[in-house]
């Protein structure tokens, strides 16, 4: 499949797992049904034969530098260009909140089926770090149809992004890249995570996430492949005597731990065509 089919039917089935993802509560009745036995079994086939149709998505495994794009969305009002500048404060505000939020789940109930939920994300999320996604032919950006949970925007700015050169960039395309980037930085959030990890795993003991102004010393970006999405997310996964899991990540997006992004060619506006498999189409904008 061939990057300028985006609005393949392919892409729309990846688009309606994503927008399904959930962390914070048990599996459903589907993600149950998909895990029995029969049903696996039964898949197989179909698995085998998209298999190369699904390779052109699953191919990328690095971070196309020269095709970044940030996606704010603007169903209310336009926002300001992305802000890149301040990498540094925010990592420190998310990692002060974190620690925080760690110390005062230490009121919380300690049987993880209590009625609680928090902070389930294992990403650096809502502290204003930039993240883009990939350009595709025919699509201002991937975050316009592959975004977990969405809120069903329909309008939006595609702001192209150009790394400097160099940046270092740590890619997750396997658990096995997911778990060794927690077991070299590692920051306890048993408590925290302890309800909401328990829901979506079954599993109730001491986990760890990355501590993300730590990872920001070696690396400049954190990019999340599709096969690393697929393999990787919402799963347990142990790291030494604890577990751990990738949520609230996006397919194909990367997470920009320090300053190393300047503006690109102009902006475009895009609107949703409300159609399936998903369309956007868009406007060259000057500004």
């Amino acid at each position: 499949m061939a990057e300028s089919a985006a609005g393949s039917g392919l892409l729309a089935g990846l688009a309606e797992a994503v927008n399904s993802a959930r962390y914070w509560q048990e599996p459903d009745e589907t993600d149950e049904l998909l895990l029995q036995r029969p049903v696996l079994t039964a898949l197989g086939p179909v698995a085998t034969s998209l298999s190369g149709s699904l390779a052109a998505w699953l191919r990328p495994s690095m971070v196309a530098l020269d095709r970044q794009c940030f996606v704010q969305w603007t169903d209310e009002h336009r926002l300001q260009p992305p802000s890149l500048i301040g990498a540094a404060e925010q990592l420190a505000r998310w990692k002060a909140s974190t620690l925080a939020d760690e110390r005062q789940a230490a009121d919380r109930p300690r049987d993880p089926a209590a009625l609680w939920s928090g902070r389930w994300w294992s990403t650096p999320a809502l502290f204003d770090l930039v993240t883009t996604t990939r350009s595709v032919a025919g699509l201002g950006a991937m975050k316009l149809v592959l975004v977990e949970d969405s809120l069903g925007w329909k309008r939006a700015m595609v702001w192209p992004l150009e790394p400097a050169p160099g940046s270092r960039i740590y890619e997750i395309s396997e658990p096995a890249a997911w778990t060794g980037l927690v077991a070299r930085y590692p920051l306890d959030v048993s408590l925290a995570k302890r309800h909401d990890w328990w829901r979506t795993t079954g599993v109730d003991g001491a986990w760890l996430m990355p501590d993300w102004s730590a990872v920001a010393a070696d690396y400049d970006g954190v990019h999340l492949t599709v096969s690393g999405y697929l393999t990787t997310a919402g799963r347990y996964l142990p790291v030494g005597q604890a577990g751990t899991v990738l949520a609230g990540w996006n397919p194909d997006e990367t997470y920009w731990l320090n300053d190393v992004l300047r503006p690109g060619t102009s902006p475009s506006e895009w609107h949703s065509n409300e159609s399936q498999p998903p369309t956007w189409t868009g406007n060259a904008t000057a500004l």
